[in-house]
């Protein structure tokens, strides 16, 4: 039966189970795993009085893939090392789906004993992370402060955490699958156009080398202007292999940020297509993931539309991360074009993907073009 702060056994952890509601708010809003599982760890050490709390995540090969701590300084986590094996009590509560309470954990048969920079831990209360029937954490909660050991009302408050760390977790997965699932099918869109434009461009130059082996003889003058036109196809090819080639590797988004991502992109395409590329950046600061990847992949598409279809020998980006909102902004000196075309949307593939990107992520686009006048694309996002 549920609890409620009514019930008389929850009535003295009513203060603890609003401190916790509270937790869970903000765990909602971490952007990374990383950052919700250690706000959970904070969250379990101090609803317990508990001097050391861990979280670990098996990875299924008698290891753990992420073991979060809380209390433990930085100069003692680096003296303790590596990333514990899963075994002994550890272990233990990967196996059994009951929690485990212990006064002293260095009585029971199954300790092994501490690393030598590891501090020494007694009380114990283990509570495992389970999800559709299968254990993927651990809650690991040492030495109860001000008492010996931990309490049936401990391990209650910790059973509930519990169940908001499962879905954390198992969001947390379900977010990276679909994450690898649009890389295989960005990659696959980019090797269908690398094949499409190397066959388009091959098929060309075939004719072309045929024309000059006819001439060769009979006009040597117009036979060095086929050659030429080769040389010239087989150059393009090669700048469009080269950028279809670098968009097929994974850029460090995660790692570096929007800004310095896009400007590594602009330098190796300016290099590609000989192009002035230059991008403004304004503000510091990082969004979450899927806000950068889908604003990332925008000024892709749009600097690409710069570069096949408008021709323009000048393009630049301004990127504005102030305090309210996101702006992009991707201008250029090209042909430009009528947006209210009806046929544009089928012939430019890149707009409706953009636009498809930016409701995404409740980004308002705008498309402000005219033949002869060049083009305009502005992307921004509040934030709220």
């Amino acid at each position: 039966m549920p609890h409620s702060l009514d019930c008389p056994h929850c009535a003295k952890e009513g203060p603890a189970l609003r401190a916790m509601s509270d937790a869970v708010l903000a765990i909602a809003g971490e952007l990374s795993m990383e950052g919700a599982l250690k706000r959970i760890v904070d969250v379990a050490r101090d609803l317990v009085d508990a001097r050391y709390a861990a979280l670990g995540v098996p990875d299924g090969h008698g290891g753990f893939a992420q073991f979060i701590t809380s209390g433990l300084t930085d100069d003692e986590i680096a003296a303790i090392g590596p990333l514990p094996r899963s075994h002994g009590l550890l272990d233990a509560l990967l196996r059994d789906p009951e929690p485990y309470r212990w006064g002293d954990v260095q009585t029971d048969s199954r300790y092994q004993g501490w690393p030598d920079t590891h501090p020494d831990m007694h009380s114990l209360l283990g509570v495992p992370i389970v999800a559709r029937g299968d254990i993927i954490a651990a809650f690991y909660l040492t030495d109860k402060e001000g008492s010996p050991e931990f309490s049936d009302e401990d391990q209650h408050l910790i059973e509930l955490l519990a169940a908001h760390a499962a879905i954390t977790i198992e969001n947390a997965r379900l977010y990276e699958r679909s994450r690898e699932l649009s890389v295989v099918e960005e990659r696959n869109r980019l090797a269908r156009d690398l094949h499409d434009s190397v066959s388009q461009t091959l098929f060309s130059a075939n004719l072309v080398a045929e024309a000059a082996v006819t001439l060769i003889d009979r006009d040597p003058a117009q036979a060095k202007v086929q050659v030429a036109k080769l040389q010239d196809l087989v150059q393009g090819a090669v700048g469009e292999m080269r950028s279809l080639v670098f968009e097929l590797r994974s850029a460090d988004i995660d790692t570096d940020g929007l800004a310095p991502t896009l400007q590594k992109h602009i330098d190796v395409v300016r290099r590609v297509y000989h192009t002035k590329i230059e991008l403004e950046v304004s503000g510091e600061r990082r969004f979450n993931a899927a806000l950068e990847q889908e604003l990332f992949r925008i000024a892709q598409e749009a600097l690409n539309n710069c570069l096949k279809h408008a021709q323009a020998e000048q393009i630049s980006l301004s990127l504005d991360m102030s305090k309210d909102r996101v702006a992009l902004i991707v201008r250029d000196d090209g042909a430009g074009f009528d947006p209210s075309d009806p046929g544009l949307r089928s012939k430019r593939l890149g707009l409706t993907s953009m636009r498809e990107r930016a409701e995404s992520i409740g980004a308002d686009l705008r498309i402000d073009s005219a033949p002869g006048e060049g083009t305009t694309v502005t992307v921004e996002v509040p934030l709220g």
